[in-house]
Parts: C-alpha cells; sequence; structure tokens
C-alpha cells in the first residue's frame, strides 16, 4: 500500500525527514511514534499528497501509496484515496454547521443526495458526535472539532486514513469512541497509519509501531521487507531501555508539598457562553497563591471558556472575575499569560527568539532575559528558526515561553500536550512549576489523567457549566 524509500524533507535549510524508508502493506493499523520534531507529521503531509502542493518544502526520494505518488496529482482529488486528519482541526473545517462539514467532500464528489445522508449519518455516528450534527462549528470545544474533522474524512471513504495525533484534545469517552470506530475501519480493510505521542491507548490496537527520531525510521515492530509477521506494537513498547532512550519515557518535576497561599483569582457565580449557547452557568473557582491547579472535564464542559474569562478574553454574562487587590489595576498581560490550544494562533514573528522576546523588548527589557527560557523549553537549537517552520509540539513550546516570558500571575496552559513527547512535556510542566514561585500560579486544562495526577497541587472538574474540587 505504502512505499517509501529514501524520502528526504526539508523545509529551507531545515531537515524533516532524513532518507527514511518504510513499507507497510494494505490493511496495516501502524502506529507512528517519536519524539517531538521527529518528522512524523511530515510524514503525514507527504502521504496526504500536500506536500509540495501546499506546503512549501523540498522532497526528494520515492513514495507511492498504491502504486502511485501522490506529489504528481491534485490534492483535492488525492483526498479520494487518502484521508487526511491534521494536528489542527480548525484548518480543515470550513462550513458553518456539523452536518454541512461532514457532507462537503462527498457532495463534491457529486454522489447523490440519499448517498451522502448515509455516510453524514455514518461518519457522525462512527466519531460520537451524531448529537452535534446541527451545531455551529464556532461552537465548539477542541476536542469536538478534532471528531468532526475525523467525521469529515471518514465519509469519503479512503482506502489509507492518516491521522495526526487525533486523540490530543479528546476526553476519555472521545478516546474510546474514536479508537472504536478506527478498529471498525481496520476490520473493514483501511489502511491506518495513526501517529500519536498517547501511546499506551493505540498500541494495545494497532498491529504495528514504528518509531521515528531524526526524521529516519529508528524502530519498527513488524518491518514489511522483513518477510516476518508483526510482532505488535505493545511488544515493542515493552523493550528495555527503548522509550527511555528516544525520550518518550520521563519523570516529571518532584511536587512540592502542599502549601496554600491566598486567592490570587476567583470566578463568583460566572455565567459566559457564546452567541444563544451558555456553557458556564454559576461557576465559582479559586487560583490560590503559588500552586499548579489542574481543570478537568469532559470536551465541551466549559474548560477553554474559563481560560478565556480568567485571560480577559470573553466578558461574563454574569457575575464576576476577582483578582487579589495588588493586581486589580494592573494591565491584563501582568495577569494572566495563555497558551492556547492552537498555537499557530499565537505566532506573530519570523524567528523563534523574536516572538520569545516580543513581549519583555516592548516593555524596556534586555533580551539576554529569556535565554533561560529558551533552555527551559528545549529551543535554544531552534532559536533561529521560523516558528511557521516548527512541528506542533515545538511551535506549543515556543508559545509557551513568549507567554511566560511576561511572567504573569497567572500562567494558563490550555491543552500543553499537543505534540509533545513525555520528555518535553516534563520541561513544560517544570517551567509552569517555576511559574508558580513568588505568589503567581499555573492552571492546566488537559485529559490527561497521568499528568493531571503527577503534577498538580489540586484538581477541579467543570461539568453542567458549573465547577467542582475533585479530591486528590
Amino acid at each position: 500500500m505504502i512505499e517509501i524509500r529514501d524520502l528526504t524533507v526539508r523545509y529551507g535549510d531545515a531537515v524533516a525527514l532524513d532518507r527514511l524508508s518504510l513499507r507497510v502493506r494494505a490493511g496495516e493499523y501502524l502506529l507512528v511514534a517519536g519524539p517531538s520534531g521527529g518528522g512524523k507529521s511530515t510524514l503525514a503531509l507527504c502521504l496526504g499528497g500536500l506536500i509540495p502542493h501546499l506546503v512549501r518544502a523540498e522532497a526528494a526520494g520515492e513514495i507511492l501509496v498504491g502504486g502511485v505518488d501522490p506529489r504528481q496529482h491534485d490534492p483535492a482529488q488525492w483526498a479520494r484515496q487518502v484521508g487526511l486528519v491534521y494536528q489542527n482541526p480548525s484548518t480543515q473545517l470550513f462550513n458553518e454547521f456539523v452536518a454541512d462539514e461532514v457532507a462537503f467532500g462527498p457532495r463534491n464528489l457529486g454522489l447523490p443526495e440519499r448517498e451522502i445522508a448515509a455516510r453524514v449519518a455514518e461518519a457522525l455516528e462512527a466519531a460520537g458526535i451524531a448529537h452535534l450534527a446541527a451545531r455551529p462549528l464556532r461552537q465548539l470545544s477542541g476536542g469536538e472539532q478534532q471528531r468532526v474533522a475525523i467525521a469529515a474524512v471518514l465519509a469519503m471513504r479512503p482506502r489509507l486514513l492518516v491521522l495526526d495525533e487525533p486523540l490530543a484534545n479528546l476526553d476519555a469517552q472521545g478516546v474510546a469512541q474514536v479508537l472504536d470506530a478506527l478498529d471498525r475501519l481496520h476490520r473493514q480493510g483501511i489502511t491506518l497509519v495513526v501517529i500519536e505521542h498517547r501511546l499506551a491507548a493505540v498500541a494495545a490496537r494497532a498491529t504495528r509501531l514504528a518509531l521515528l527520531e531524526a526524521g529516519r525510521v529508528v524502530a519498527d515492530s513488524g518491518a514489511a521487507d522483513s518477510g516476518a509477521a508483526d510482532s505488535g506494537a505493545a511488544e515493542l513498547l515493552a523493550r528495555p531501555g527503548l522509550l527511555e532512550g528516544l525520550g518518550l519515557r520521563h519523570p516529571y518535576p518532584p511536587r512540592p508539598a502542599p502549601t496554600p497561599g491566598p486567592a490570587l483569582v476567583a470566578l463568583e457565580e460566572v455565567s459566559a457562553g457564546y452567541g444563544p449557547r451558555r456553557v458556564l452557568d454559576g461557576a465559582s473557582l479559586e487560583v490560590r497563591q503559588g500552586e499548579l491547579l489542574a481543570l478537568v472535564g469532559p470536551n465541551g464542559s466549559g474548560k477553554t471558556t474559563v481560560a478565556r474569562v480568567l485571560a480577559g478574553l470573553l466578558r461574563p454574562r454574569r457575575g464576576r472575575v476577582r483578582w487579589a487587590a495588588p493586581l486589580r489595576g494592573l494591565p491584563g498581560y501582568r495577569r494572566a499569560g495563555m497558551l492556547f490550544q492552537q498555537p499557530r494562533h499565537q505566532a506573530l514573528l519570523e524567528r523563534v527568539e523574536d516572538e520569545v522576546a516580543y513581549g519583555p523588548e516592548n516593555l524596556g527589557r534586555e533580551r539576554a532575559e529569556v535565554e533561560p527560557l529558551l533552555a527551559a523549553a528545549d529551543l535554544l537549537a531552534l532559536r533561529e528558526r521560523s516558528p511557521w517552520s516548527l512541528s506542533a509540539g515545538q511551535l506549543q513550546r515556543t508559545a509557551l515561553a513568549a507567554a511566560a516570558a511576561l511572567a504573569p500571575a497567572l500562567l494558563i496552559l490550555d491543552e500543553p500536550t499537543l505534540g509533545q513527547d513525555e520528555a518535553h512535556l516534563a520541561r513544560l510542566m517544570a517551567l509552569a512549576r517555576e511559574q508558580c514561585a513568588g505568589g503567581r500560579a499555573a492552571l492546566l486544562i488537559t485529559h490527561d489523567e497521568g499528568l493531571v495526577a503527577a503534577v498538580a497541587d489540586r484538581v477541579l472538574a467543570l461539568e453542567g457549566g458549573k465547577v467542582r474540587e475533585v479530591a486528590s
């Protein structure tokens, strides 16, 4: 199904794939993993035919899918053969309503309306979002958008389905629904290539695991050219020292003994939403000085809405945001800094170092002050790179360093796990912990239960528009 030989891809001077070779048989369920920036998303873009047509990059070597080179076909036509779900689902959603988005591809194939309706219903059900069919896309959470993008691709019924971190923003129910849908597709004979950092969830179901590092395959549980039966993804994951050597297992920073301080900021009976839809309904919470607080809850429960209210990006319809007295007269950027779910929305400049230094320099501070942040976020080797040439994980770290550079009283991390291997995620959590010094605090929004258990001082859950404390 897939034949790749000596494939090299460059973004300017940066090499993303370095003479990569890979063969995948029809009907395989391949899990692709590896360190952040190792070339996984570039591989997906090549398979989906976006390089070099829509993504500017130089590609040399051989790549065939079903005997055809995707570089020789228009991406719109290629989508009938290969379905690609991006890391950032908002880049591939452009209709007003969910059902229209899922119907868009089949309708452009000129299919009869009865066939289109059947495909839409089937895809919505497979992704677990039939209840969202009439919902405007702009009202969806990041996790809900992820599942719409998956449904839209499923409705095209491609022979090969490539998914780049499809579980990144999903709650536990969403993860189960998407994985069950992928199982059904695999049983129907569709070839699956799934790129993920949440390895355990997928490895138990995938038939094969390939690990990429520095643009090459460094381990493969069942190489197609070996002639051997697949040994399975889970078995490779269990190989002693392998994941540690690739930085895919790493301890999180130690959690200090709890020393709760006074309230830094509180929401008091806050109601907020978008258009006619109310998301928060009398929500109250308190962030204390010195703590790393986790906020959890199902997709669409309002976690990002809480973050936007705290950051001053969304005005409450009722209730109020109460900051500690010394912060009340300060500008918003001194009170709250935010890492958004989609960090590409935050990038402004052409160099990583400039991006991180932009805020401090505008306040008259020295550029050298951001050097420790570049080191903490593992950006020193990337400082001259354009943010637009980075992997999602690298860009996530750049955006967080830029937010932290202003030393806000509250640092908000909204789903920071996207694109992060465990070693880099541990670095980000260490950086967040440092931000809690001097009476400041950090708010972590995530679906990663293991991360919450490892780093959070306190846990709040959001459901039904209200907040409750979770026993630790």
